[in-house]
């Protein structure tokens, strides 16, 4: 158990249409601070995105997503992006009310944050 450190991580949810409260799963965001890791995996169904909402555009969410990418590494997102790895997944990880939310945060104990991050992915979205 010395190996292991914490982590948090949230699912990030597709709401086509908020007012009725229905979703699907598209990504989970995890952060550990003793590791200095903050990734951010997705993948938006087509089939799922068509029943849900077909007015949407797949790109266009693809692109807003990959956004969300880009802030976890750091390398882009104006101010955001230029925050405290912590910070930067607490911004993520916010409540929203638009189509693109957040789960509460969960935390857990791993010893490799990639691996982590992967599981919880296959498990959740995929």
């Amino acid at each position: 158990m010395q190996d292991k450190v914490t982590f948090e991580y949230a699912i990030i949810r597709l709401v086509p249409k908020v007012e009725r409260e229905e979703f699907f799963n598209v990504g989970v965001i995890l952060f550990s601070k003793r590791k200095k890791f903050l990734d951010f995996k997705f993948n938006i169904n087509p089939n799922k995105l068509l029943a849900f909402a077909p007015e949407l555009e797949l790109e266009q969410l693809n692109n807003y997503l990959n956004a969300w990418k880009l802030i976890c590494e750091g390398t882009a997102g104006g101010k955001i992006g230029e925050l405290e790895i912590s910070d930067r997944f607490r911004w993520l990880a916010a409540c929203r009310s638009t189509i693109i939310q957040s789960s509460k945060t969960h935390p857990g104990l791993c010893e490799f944050p990639e691996k982590e991050l992967q599981d919880i992915f296959e498990k959740y979205v995929l």
